[in-house]
């Protein structure tokens, strides 16, 4: 039998951290003006980071006793003081820690080449911060394929595969990395069709190489793309889009390959020498035989949070049950996609009535909104418009453990009218013109949905406008 005493030896070695005795290495972290040093041991290093304990080796002995100094200006002190703890006493405290900065420390786990840590955070986040993730899709994504996390990659092309748009229509999309792209494609379950793949493809391609146009260095597009096309399931596109689309880049195919296209085109029945891919299994959309299931299309919230709202529309005092949600959301808006301009608002919400509108706090796991049952008019520019049923929230998210409902006390002064900014619930919520919403004071509703007043930037935005089912 064997006796374990890991906990006290944990904090043994966080002591020899803490008072930093016979040390022989000064971290240096952080940029000059915030510098901050962490007086660390190689024989620490040598066997619970290689990665430092190589820049040791590399380093030059200071005047002063024997020590070595390595500079790491582009890592914050902040994140170092995580990883360093791990290193000495294999723990890391996640509690009230920001999403941002937990993604954060994953990537300098990964320079570190600190792999059990790497792979504990990625399980942490899509465990416990699937709403992040979903919100940061695009940059999660692009620095999973340029990195080692499979288990985040796995996850990302999971999502993808159901709901391709979030990758093929992101304004990222070109900047994706060869092996997300290939990834993605090869799946059998993306739920795209062929021709689609195709052009979003040739447009990766072209994007890669500004000389290709019209007829022009074909061999360079061959070449950019000859990992990718091994994956069109040419033979699923229809004669209509292979002459559409296919035939202006016919080129870039090998002529084998090329002639046996056109030949399935003519004559399905065939016998050919390419290789032909299984068909990708697209599901049909189908209403369930019985019962409801409630699902909301956003990158901000969850189905439990919209149902929570639902509940405070109909003045519940006990929350909805997700699938007894009585509201449908039907997405208006969405900044990431549309446009985060006032004039963007005003096209697609003008006079649209029963308004939810929620936004996602840049950098924290804050989320705000409010509700609207009569709309914004742009026949009241620079009015209020009156409601005694609006209200102003901050949900529970995240690190933020409770959702805070604050209804309109002032109905005059409910929602005003401005064509100079987005959703504005006067004082106390409104979007201005700089992607960012204003908490200034508690003014038309009950109370403060945030902590702080001022200015506050946005992630992303959506609007919803809600209907009975």
């Amino acid at each position: 039998m064997t006796l374990n005493f890991y906990e006290n030896l944990s904090s043994d070695f966080i002591k020899l951290l803490e008072k930093g005795n016979e040390h022989n290495i000064i971290i240096e972290v952080g940029e000059s003006s915030i510098k901050q040093p962490f007086k660390v041991h190689s024989t620490v290093l040598c066997y619970r980071c290689p990665y430092l304990y190589e820049e040791f080796k590399k380093s030059t002995i200071s005047n002063d006793d024997n020590i070595r100094i390595i500079q790491k200006p582009q890592i914050s002190a902040k994140i170092f003081d995580v990883i360093i703890k791990y290193i000495y006493g294999a723990t890391v405290n996640l509690e009230k820690v920001e999403t941002s900065v937990i993604f954060n420390l994953l990537m300098t786990a990964d320079e570190f080449q600190l792999e059990e840590l790497r792979t504990r955070l990625q399980t942490f986040l899509i465990k416990n911060k699937s709403s992040w993730l979903k919100l940061n899709f695009s940059k999660i994504y692009n620095s999973s394929f340029r990195t080692h996390f499979k288990a985040l990659q796995n996850y990302c092309n999971d999502i993808i595969a159901k709901h391709p748009n979030l990758i093929f229509e992101s304004t990222d999309f070109n900047t994706l990395p060869e092996a997300a792209l290939v990834s993605i494609i090869q799946r059998d379950d993306l739920q795209l069709e062929e021709s689609k793949i195709w052009d979003y493809v040739i447009q990766w391609g072209i994007s890669q190489n500004k000389t290709v146009d019209d007829g022009k260095d074909f061999q360079i597009l061959k070449n950019t793309l000859q990992l990718c096309l091994p994956h069109i399931r040419y033979f699923q596109i229809s004669g209509e889009n292979i002459m559409e689309k296919v035939f202006p880049y016919r080129q870039i195919l090998d002529e084998e390959l090329w002639a046996d296209i056109l030949n399935n085109s003519m004559s399905p029945n065939k016998t050919i020498a390419s290789k032909i891919l299984p068909p990708r299994k697209i599901f049909a959309t189908q209403l369930p035989n019985r019962g409801y299931t409630f699902k909301i299309t956003s990158s901000i919230i969850e189905n439990e949070q919209a149902t929570e709202i639902a509940s405070w529309i109909d003045r519940k005092d006990i929350t909805y049950k997700i699938n007894d949600n009585p509201y449908e959301f039907n997405l208006l808006l969405r900044g990431s996609r549309d446009g985060f301009k006032p004039k963007v608002f005003w096209n697609l919400c003008d006079h649209k009535t029963s308004i939810v509108v929620v936004a996602k706090v840049k950098n924290t796991d804050e989320i705000v909104g409010g509700y609207n049952p009569i709309g914004w008019n742009s026949n009241l520019y620079h009015y209020p418009s009156e409601t005694n049923d609006s209200f102003i929230f901050s949900l529970k998210n995240g690190n933020i453990k409770n959702s805070i409902l604050s209804r309109v006390k002032n109905p005059s002064y409910a929602i005003y009218n401005n064509p100079n900014r987005g959703p504005n619930f006067y004082d106390d919520l409104s979007m201005n013109d700089k992607q960012s919403f204003e908490v200034y004071k508690v003014s038309s509703y009950e109370k403060s949905i945030s902590e702080k007043t001022g200015v506050f930037p946005i992630a992303d935005y959506e609007v919803f406008q809600i209907k009975k089912r």
